[in-house]
């Protein structure tokens, strides 16, 4: 019994510190040793139960307080990112300080606060920055252009859209930098970006293309598998886009329609009169050719006329910005369709030909179709290599959907289910046992000393029974008779208990069936 008590108290002490041991959550991951030090003096400072896990890169604090210690930690500046930044200024003395280390500081400052920017951009774990800003030389009539050389290390890949808005992000940063001048490299060595000139207008270009391919072929496959079902779809499309910009100008002249623009008469007359062909001063003088009374022998009469009409005409200039799709081609492989034969099989069939036409209907009409183009269009049906799952689980609604547990609190709730069975298991198979070990030996005492000194038992009967147990000689017939008052007793007794107690009776008797013979 000793033992026994000894061992459930060391279980039942181990349970209760399990379970009110706070459920520890991390603070933060991927730390550097000397902001690790930092949050780990910190959080000893305020009296904070911690743990320390991957050598010091995770720290794990109770879950009730990881939010209010995030919010304490980032009032003091915790953590800095492994990186200098702007605080490098905060505690230098400016009176004593050189020039040439103010500017190294200063580079220092700009390396980190960048790097610390360029980490908070999603799958960039780590990142630093190594800035080049040559001074201008004297008397040098070009400066030397900046650059700079970026490490990231990333959770899975970037993208060419990420690479190009953190050349961007860096360049705008620095005075004078370009993008063309960022070099980024992974944590593998890989080449991410290089420092050379290359042509941003080609990059965008294909930056451009590759979206709208994966916009358009989003789209082609969600509408088949909204109609073959999730997953038993496969899309491919290729765009072809033209960069090219054109300016085109036509003019277009309408010769029914003019407008008069200006119009000039002119009228000339002449007339000539016969002398004899005498020449004399009277003749010349201004007065005396009317007073001659000599009749006109030649008159002549000219008139003329000229008229400026406007033809219509009509520019146009055309300008076509880079960027046009020339085709687009669309290949959609679908599977067939399952279903159960007699033997509760999977069955495959063949889709129709009418449903595959309706498919490839629906596609032209997702990419804007056109035939004048050279867009085209297959729709193929094939049977998968592997066989569809079972029909995926919903998503929990109502009350479950509410209250969205988390991995943590899945675990925490196993754990004391875990628990809470072991005590139940200690509960009802050592516990109650004894229990019920003590209790029917006090009940059976009782039993035989109330039915001793029961009221219808005789004198001699009292007497006899103490003589007969340690003797046995008396007679067999003193015996039977001392038995049977005795059974008598008992079962009246039992008579009596089981009419006042209906319930507790049937519980025994139910226990006594479902025991196994002896």
């Amino acid at each position: 019994m000793i033992a026994v008590t000894a061992a459930l108290i060391g279980f039942f002490a181990f349970v209760i510190m399990r379970v009110t041991t706070p459920q520890m959550t991390t603070l933060f991951t991927d730390l550097s040793v000397e902001d690790s030090s930092s949050i780990i003096k910190d959080l000893e400072r305020q009296g904070i139960q911690f743990e320390i896990r991957n050598e010091g890169s995770i720290i794990m604090v109770p879950k009730d307080k990881v939010t209010r210690l995030r919010m304490k930690l980032a009032e003091g500046g915790l953590p800095k990112g492994g990186g200098v930044g702007y605080e490098v200024f905060d505690k230098s003395d400016a009176l004593g300080t050189t020039s040439f280390v103010q500017n190294i500081n200063h580079l220092r400052a700009l390396e980190g606060e960048l790097a610390r920017t360029i980490r908070a951009i999603d799958r960039i774990q780590a990142a630093r920055v190594h800035l080049v800003l040559p001074e201008r030389p004297l008397f040098a009539r070009e400066a030397p252009e900046p650059s700079a050389s970026i490490v990231v290390r990333v959770r899975g890949s970037l993208e060419a859209q990420q690479i190009r808005a953190i050349r961007h992000l860096v360049a705008s940063a620095v005075n004078g930098l370009k993008p063309q001048r960022v070099s980024i490299v992974d944590e593998a060595g890989q080449l991410l970006a290089d420092g050379a000139a290359t042509d941003p207008e080609q990059a965008v270009g294909d930056e451009r293309r590759i979206a709208f391919e994966k916009r358009m072929r989003k789209q082609v496959e969600d509408i088949v598998s909204s109609v073959v079902g999730s997953g038993r779809a496969r899309v491919q499309l290729s765009a072809d886009f033209d960069f090219n910009k054109v300016t085109q100008t036509s003019d277009k002249f309408d010769p029914e329609g003019r407008v008069l623009r200006s119009s000039q008469t002119r009228e000339e007359q002449s007339m000539t009169a016969d002398n004899n062909g005498q020449v004399t001063v009277n003749n010349e003088l201004p007065g005396n050719q009317q007073n001659n009374g000599v009749a006109a022998k030649d008159q002549s009469k000219k008139t003329e006329e000229t008229n400026n009409y406007e033809i219509s005409r009509t520019t146009k200039t055309e300008v076509t910005e880079a960027g046009r799709v020339n085709r687009i081609s669309v290949a959609v492989l679908v599977d067939g369709i399952y279903s159960k034969n007699d033997k509760g099989e999977l069955a495959y069939q063949d889709r129709t030909k009418e449903q595959l036409d309706r498919i490839a209907a629906l596609v032209r009409s997702a990419i804007g179709f056109d035939q004048k183009r050279g867009d085209q269009v297959e729709v193929v049906n094939l049977r998968f290599a592997d066989a569809p799952s079972t029909a995926p689980i919903g998503e929990p609604s109502g009350f479950l959907g509410m209250l969205q547990f988390t991995k943590d609190d899945v675990m925490y709730f196993v754990e004391l289910g875990v628990m809470m069975l072991l005590g139940l298991v200690v509960l009802f198979l050592v516990i109650r046992p004894l229990v019920k070990r003590i209790l029917a030996s006090d009940e059976v005492a009782a039993a035989i000393s109330g039915v001793l000194a029961g009221p219808a038992a005789s004198e001699e009967t009292a007497a006899a029974a103490p003589a007969l147990l340690p003797s046995g000689a008396a007679s067999a017939i003193d015996v039977a008779t001392i038995q049977g008052q005795v059974h008598a007793q008992s079962v009246h007794r039992v008579g009596e208990l089981a009419e006042r107690n209906p319930n507790e009776t049937v519980a025994i008797i139910r226990q006594w069936l479902t025991e196994p013979a002896k």
